[in-house]
Parts: C-alpha cells; sequence; structure tokens
C-alpha cells in the first residue's frame, strides 16, 4: 500500500487549506482512513477517520468542527479540509490506513489501529 499526502503549505492565520492522501496497492473502498500530524518536540495526534464508505467519521475533540474529512472511493483519495487554521497547527500532517477487520471507528483514535503510512506533508500556519 501506498499513501501520498499533498497540500501542504505555508498559510496564515485564519486561512484555510485542503490536504490530499491519494492511495493505491490496496482495494480503496475496503478500508477506514484516518488523518495525524505530528509538530515538533510532541507526540502524533490523532486528528479524524472515516469509514471505507465515508459514511462514518469521527474528530478529535480539540479540533472543535475547524475541520472535515471526506473521501471519493473512486478517485482512491482522502481529504482533510482545514478551516480557521491557527499557528498551533503548525505540524507535519499523515495519512494512514485503518487496519483490515470490523473495527469500530470509536477506536480508530489510536496509531496502534493503523498499518499503512504516508510520508507527511507540512503545514505551516504564520504571518
Amino acid at each position: 500500500v501506498k499513501l501520498v499526502e499533498s497540500g501542504g503549505d505555508l498559510v496564515q492565520p485564519g486561512g484555510s487549506l485542503t490536504l490530499s492522501c491519494a492511495a493505491s496497492g490496496r482495494t480503496f473502498s475496503s478500508y477506514a482512513m484516518g488523518w495525524f500530524r505530528q509538530a515538533p518536540g510532541k507526540e502524533r495526534e490523532f486528528l479524524a477517520a472515516i469509514s471505507w464508505s465515508g459514511g462514518s467519521t469521527l474528530y478529535a475533540d480539540s479540533l472543535k468542527g475547524r475541520f472535515t474529512i471526506s473521501r471519493d472511493n473512486a478517485k482512491n483519495t482522502v481529504w482533510l479540509r482545514m478551516n480557521s487554521l491557527k499557528p498551533e497547527d503548525t505540524a507535519v500532517y499523515y495519512c494512514a490506513t485503518v487496519r483490515p477487520g470490523d473495527l469500530s471507528i470509536a477506536r480508530m483514535t489510536s496509531e496502534k489501529e493503523y498499518d499503512y503510512w504516508g510520508q507527511g506533508t507540512q503545514v505551516t500556519v504564520s504571518s
């Protein structure tokens, strides 16, 4: 499985950005996906997850509705739309695939439930 993130950029506070994650090597529509981020000196942090169908989503409480995860199985792509960006959103953002199995979306906050990761894309929020 190969995951390639893109869309990271330098953006001003209050701005918006959409990250993309293109997947290949496995039937994309058969597995859930998630987004994480890691800021310098901090542990990797769960942001959002989406079920294989896109019908269920889960977000970190800390995001307070600023981020939206979506997917298009026909395009083998998952997105993360980020609004009202803050300097503390500065980090490397990663997408990942959830391990095969009947896993509740509520458990998808843990890195342990993911098996493949992209290389990450840098998001910097600064004026």
